[in-house]
């Protein structure tokens, strides 16, 4: 070092961490799709087609009118919430279909070259195949690829809608009194709609297709979270465009707008990040809430109060819809016990009633029966106690001795289980 030379002449450089929104984002989209596997598997939520919904394991009927609307009022408060304070972040960060276009850009970009994306609308001089990755293989990798994603894909639907046994029978081909005869072809349908998706749509759905933006355009303000950019450093990217070639939906970031097609993804965050930190400075694009231009600072004040006064009415009901699904479930009746006429003839008696037993939850269960109101010589019950594997209906057929003297009867039927459940039902039987 010359004897001339300061520490003053020494440059500083302030070392800048690479940011982890891309990797956060990609746990974040993994997270969600785990997420929406083991809601079903874990019965924390599904739908059964013989019954209705199913949530923690429990049958819920329309007739539980407080877990069903507390249920679905608090999801809607949640999600107005969100749409009013994170915008169409759920479509960047966990929606399916943007994060299996984004595998599938990231697979062809892979196999077959960094410009052979699927992008609807480009020249094709801009989107072509590598000449070095132009091979058979290559794009049967790529087939192998989106076909088996498609497959897994596909599997999503069914999981809400069969439980995790009758699943598992569906794949090993085993014969299962759940599943529909029809279900391969029905599966096999959903693969190809998948397969059709991810390898030619992609991101065309978020750019023009989705209803469920739409949905959320409803609810943004201008305080809602977006991609702003630092127009006072304009000059730094006054030849880049490289956020833009970036953008999965093909917006501008710099120059955002309240309704576009911005998914609040960050991919152009982390983008312009990566360009400036090797110069040791930040990148020209942020998250920010508020307006999207340069306001005084009791204006930007004034403007997140219309997120406050959205959120004065919406926590209240978030809260009682909580507390509705909370008393219903504390009130949730775990069987159902009805008695209906039948009117069939059996030999010398009458095949008069049936007694329906409901078993709401997934797990075994036993239920015995009495009938009062007649001498017990002068009815009989196919059996008296019913046995319950799963969630499930069972009738029990009621005889009526057809020398009954005449009058009008009230019988009742009683149902008891062994967890201390019980419930009777009153009817009545007349005799001419």
């Amino acid at each position: 070092m010359s004897s001339n030379t300061t520490f003053k002449d020494i440059p500083v450089v302030q070392e800048i961490k690479a940011p982890r929104l891309s990797r956060i984002r990609l746990a974040s989209r993994i997270g969600f799709l785990i997420l929406l596997v083991l809601i079903p598997t874990t019965g924390l939520f599904r739908i059964d087609l013989s019954a209705g919904f199913v949530i923690l394991n429990h049958q819920i009927w329309f007739s539980d009118f407080f877990i069903v609307f507390g249920f679905w009022l608090a999801i809607a408060s949640l999600l107005i919430l969100l749409y009013s304070s994170f915008g169409t972040v759920f479509c960047g960060w966990a929606c399916p279909q943007n994060s299996v276009s984004t595998w599938a850009n990231k697979t062809t970009s892979r196999l077959l070259g960094k410009r052979a994306l699927i992008n609807w609308g480009d020249d094709d001089t801009n989107v072509k195949v590598s000449s070095g990755k132009n091979k058979k293989k290559n794009w049967f990798l790529l087939f192998l690829s989106i076909l088996g994603m498609s497959m897994l894909i596909a599997l999503l639907p069914l999981l809400y809608f069969f439980p995790p046994g009758a699943i598992w029978s569906f794949l090993t081909f085993q014969e299962d009194p759940r599943l529909a005869g029809s279900l391969h072809w029905i599966y096999t349908v959903f693969v190809f709609i998948t397969f059709a998706n991810i390898a030619v749509v992609r991101h065309y759905v978020c750019r023009y297709m989705c209803i469920y933006r739409i949905w959320q355009f409803l609810f943004k303000t201008r305080d809602t979270l977006h991609i702003e950019y630092d127009a006072a450093r304009g000059e730094a990217c006054s030849k880049c465009n490289y956020c833009v070639t970036v953008c999965p939906v093909d917006t501008d970031p710099r120059n955002t707008a309240i309704y576009d097609s911005c998914t609040n993804c960050g991919e152009c965050i982390t983008a312009c990040d990566s360009l400036h930190i090797r110069q040791g400075t930040k990148g020209l694009l942020h998250y920010k809430f508020g307006r999207r231009t340069d306001k005084e600072e009791i204006k930007n004040r004034m403007s997140l109060a219309s997120f406050a006064r959205r959120a004065s009415w919406v926590l209240p009901v978030f809260v009682l819809a909580v507390g509705m699904f909370i008393w219903g479930l504390a009130i949730y009746e775990p069987y159902h016990l009805s008695v209906y006429r039948a009117d069939i003839r059996h030999g010398d008696k009458i095949q008069n009633y049936r007694i329906n037993v409901a078993n709401k939850r997934y797990e075994p269960a036993t239920v015995r029966l009495q009938v009062t109101g007649i001498d017990e010589q002068l009815y009989e019950l196919d059996a008296r106690e019913v046995t319950f594997e799963t969630a499930t209906r069972k009738n029990i057929n009621l005889f009526i001795d057809d020398s009954l003297d005449s009058g009008l009867y009230t019988i009742r039927v009683t149902a008891v289980s062994q967890d201390g459940w019980e419930e009777s039902y009153n009817f009545q039987h007349y005799v001419r």
